[in-house]
């Protein structure tokens, strides 16, 4: 290890603080505000997916304990993501609209990075995916479409400790479409692992790791909303930048999006 190594050249300090470059000339006070933001969104989302694809390698290992350790990490930045909500709410509408204009053809809709991540996790709308197809970083979405998601990861795990599921389930992308019909196999292994837990201590950690993949998907329900919220006090009800819909689009998504059936399974225990 060198010893010129220092926290700047290590860090890379100043190429960090080059990376923001207002539109606004003179620079609107709150569009540093918003350039960081999204910055940090967009690190934490490349750590996410560093995870969430560790999680998803272990439980195909068939390895619970290391999951659960990184389902936690996950966790804690999905609430640091929320918390970063509330600094963006310290901006007003007013101070927004004074350089919102200047990147009226941009929008995180177009983040690839986030779409990685909706893609790894178990989901994706077609025509989002068609929307966004000109983007960088569509090599990297393109690759994991042909990888198995965590919740295909999950369901094998459970097929090594005893599920009955069907084959077709546990190929990768069968599960993506968000509009797919509910699977009712998956709902019965789930349904099982509850039970077998709520009886004896059964199964516990595959019942362990369902409750994780619960808080996941709530916690993005979460961001989800904040960021409806957040978007409806600063433009209302006005189309959102980069042509995406604003606010209209953001509310159909506030429902579980990668693991439905493990929200579905609620409705049948105790029946």
């Amino acid at each position: 290890m060198s010893d010129n190594i220092s926290y700047a050249s290590y860090i890379k300090v100043p190429e960090l603080l080059a990376l923001q470059q207002p539109l606004s000339d003179p620079m609107e006070h709150d569009e540093l505000l918003f350039l960081v933001i999204h910055q940090v969104y967009e690190l934490w989302f490349k750590v996410l997916l560093h995870e969430v694809d560790a999680v998803r390698d272990r439980l195909l290992a068939g390895e619970a304990l290391p999951a659960l350790k990184g389902l936690k990490r996950i966790h804690t930045i999905q609430r640091v993501l929320n918390q970063q909500v509330d600094v963006l709410e310290t901006m007003t509408p007013v101070d927004f609209n004074l350089f919102r204009r200047l990147f009226s053809s941009a929008s995180g809709f177009q983040s690839t990075q986030f779409r990685s991540l909706e893609i790894t996790s178990g989901a994706i709308n077609p025509r989002v995916l068609k929307a966004v197809a000109d983007q960088p970083g569509m090599d990297d979405v393109t690759r994991r479409l042909q990888a198995p998601s965590l919740y295909e990861a999950l369901l094998t795990y459970l097929v090594g400790q005893g599920s009955a599921l069907p084959a077709e389930v546990l190929v990768p992308g069968a599960l993506r479409d968000e509009e797919r019909p509910m699977s009712q196999p998956i709902i019965d292994a789930f349904r099982e692992v509850y039970e077998a837990a709520g009886r004896s201590g059964g199964r516990y950690e595959s019942y362990l790791l369902l409750e994780h993949f619960v808080e996941y998907e709530e916690l993005w329900i979460t961001w989800r909303h904040r960021h409806v919220q957040m978007v409806e006090r600063t433009i209302g009800t006005k189309p959102g930048s980069g042509g995406s819909a604003g606010a209209a689009y953001l509310r159909k998504s506030l429902v579980p999006r990668y693991f439905p059936e493990l929200f579905a399974v609620r409705s049948e225990l105790g029946t």
